[in-house]
């Protein structure tokens, strides 16, 4: 177990060194210059602008060749430090990024785990139940395939700006300031449940597909038809189906909750939730290079730290993997 570790550790560090390099390197290949921008907006004299423009170029270390900008940002992220935001500037990429976080988390984790249950346990259900197949299977094609920025306006159109059931914009409302209090707990969720509902549906119908298709293949596979020849209870044969057809299903909520953020920049847009993705679509906006590298730094480092995560789960859960790590 601890060579089949230390291979892992070194292939996931290597694959996070290249992968920064590139989150480093796409936003200096974007076209214009995120300094001129930024003076451009404040509408001065041109000789306070080319003074101004100098500053903020030495400021962001702007000025230096690529090859030192790049060794400097290494030693900068290796002691912690992601920069700072040129949109909203002087404030710290990795403060801006910390106070995002906890959004994501509130949206996406319900989203996904709850999807990844109900979807699971309702595709195996329709596997051997006909008139639910004949329900779940149209119904789970047409989630999977909603983009889910169009589920999204659908949902604020219905239930936000016709019924004016929930709200359709902020994580909370504009006249009230974040407080431990019912009250406020109360209009967060309220806030919450729209952006939650685009998420959570699309991402069932995935799930429901996945494992109905993945029950049904384990229970026409070699195995299954030697145990029912041996006189094994059906119940016992769904129970290893179950089990196999796990083990993908596993690693798909492993690969989804790694890119979290990303799956849900059109949904954050739609409903101007504060999260990650909202930062991303605003320093893609502001051409803020510190910004940006910084929101996908978080999303290359959740996708590695996953897939490691779903190794190690999957060492302990297939005994096949158990003994090629052995040797036998």
């Amino acid at each position: 177990m601890g060579r089949y570790l230390g291979q892992k550790l070194l292939i996931y560090s290597l694959t996070f060194f290249f992968a920064v390099t590139i989150d480093w390197l796409i936003p200096r290949l974007m076209p214009g210059n995120p300094v001129d921008t930024l003076v451009s907006r404040m509408a001065l004299r041109a000789d306070v602008a080319a003074i101004l423009r100098s500053y903020y170029l030495q400021a962001f270390q702007l000025d230096l060749p690529l090859w030192q900008q790049y060794l400097n940002f290494w030693g900068a992220l290796l002691r912690g430090d992601l920069g700072v935001s040129i949109w909203l500037f002087p404030q710290p990429v990795l403060k801006l990024i910390l106070d995002a976080v906890p959004y994501d988390l509130f949206l996406l984790l319900p989203a996904v785990i709850l999807s990844w249950i109900a979807g699971n346990q309702v595709g195996a259900m329709a596997a051997r139940v006909r008139w639910l197949d004949n329900s779940i299977l149209p119904l789970g094609y047409i989630l999977t395939a909603t983009p889910y920025m169009w589920l999204a306006l659908i949902l604020a159109w219905s239930l936000g700006q016709v019924a004016g059931l929930f709200p359709i914009a902020g994580a909370y409302s504009f006249g009230i300031r974040p407080h431990l209090s019912w009250m406020f707990i109360k209009d967060l969720l309220w806030h919450w449940f729209l952006p939650f509902a685009s998420l959570f549906l699309v991402m069932f119908g995935g799930w429901a597909i996945g494992m109905r298709n993945m029950i049904i293949y384990e229970l026409e596979a070699d195995y299954s038809r030697y145990l029912e020849s041996l006189g094994a209870p059906p119940r016992l044969i769904r129970k290893y189906a179950f089990r196999n057809a796990m083990l993908p299903q596993i690693t798909g909520l492993a690969l989804q909750l790694g890119t979290i953020v990303a799956g849900a920049v059109a949904t954050e847009i739609v409903f101007a939730y504060p999260g990650t993705g909202y930062l991303i679509l605003q320093a893609v906006l502001n051409q803020d290079y510190f910004l940006l590298q910084g929101c996908f730094l978080f999303i290359i480092t959740g996708v590695l730290i996953a897939n490691f995560i779903i190794d190690i789960i999957y060492a302990l859960v297939d005994p096949r993997i158990r003994t090629g790590m052995t040797g036998a």
